[in-house]
């Protein structure tokens, strides 16, 4: 009931569909649209068009995940609301399962719109089965980020939640590679971004669009970070419970 509840209210929230569905794919135009379509990218072994595809549907799973996470969390907490629910039996995991598994739903529309708009105007073009491991691939992904903003929503207060997040999204979508390949880094700044959840995010579709399995470093160090962020929002749910 809760996560119908939090996706119904995602969805009319026309300010965050605008951010999380639309941004991304006017970043990819930006980026991509006058691009050589054969021109590749460092030695990823990737076409540009391709390449920024992938990075500009996991930025916009990203967005939806990260951003109407934690300032809605932050929101709910001066509002009231998470005080209401502490009335109730929900515990701090399931609270936060909640949280995280609604804004994975509504961040499917995010990747979806992306992946028409390379396949249209830029013409990319995968197997059938490469689409669908794509799109689930960034979708079981965006679960991490989901988790990270809920652990933010927790740890900031509701004037500090937007500048706090918004160092935390464009730092990792920058240092992480989506914006940018990391190849074009300083080697000990490149170092550095090979164990961001972000570059890992990326690098499941990219090894997807290669045709190859997601590399084994990638998936763990994301279901690393997912139960560092999930627990790490726990914690801080049963935290903030004890304070009221």
């Amino acid at each position: 009931m809760l996560i119908k509840l939090e996706i119904i209210r995602a969805l009319r929230n026309k300010k965050f569909l605008f951010f999380s569905v639309i941004y991304p794919s006017m970043l990819f135009l930006i980026i991509a649209g006058g691009q050589n379509s054969t021109d590749m990218v460092g030695d990823t072994g990737l076409a540009l068009p391709a390449f920024f595809m992938v990075s500009m549907a996991s930025f916009g799973a990203l967005t939806a995940v990260l951003m109407g996470n934690s300032e809605r969390i932050a929101k709910e907490r001066e509002s009231g609301w998470v005080r209401q629910l502490r009335l109730t039996s929900l515990p701090g995991r399931g609270y936060v399962i909640a949280k995280t598994a609604s804004a994975a739903v509504v961040s499917l529309p995010s990747i979806v719109v992306v992946f028409v708009v390379a396949a249209i105007v830029k013409d990319v073009r995968l197997e059938a089965w490469q689409w669908l491991a794509l799109t689930a691939a960034i979708w079981a992904g965006s679960l991490c980020f989901a988790a990270l903003g809920v652990a933010i929503g927790y740890l900031a207060t509701g004037d500090a939640v937007r500048p706090i997040t918004m160092i935390v999204y464009f730092g990792l979508s920058v240092l992480g590679g989506l914006w940018m390949p990391t190849a074009t880094f300083p080697q000990w700044l490149s170092d550095i971004a090979a164990w961001l959840p972000t570059h890992a995010y990326a690098a499941l579709g990219q090894a997807i669009e290669l045709g190859d399995a997601p590399h084994a470093k990638d998936i763990a160090l994301l279901v690393g970070y997912f139960v560092l962020f999930a627990g790490g929002a726990a914690w801080l749910y049963r935290k903030d419970t004890s304070k009221a």
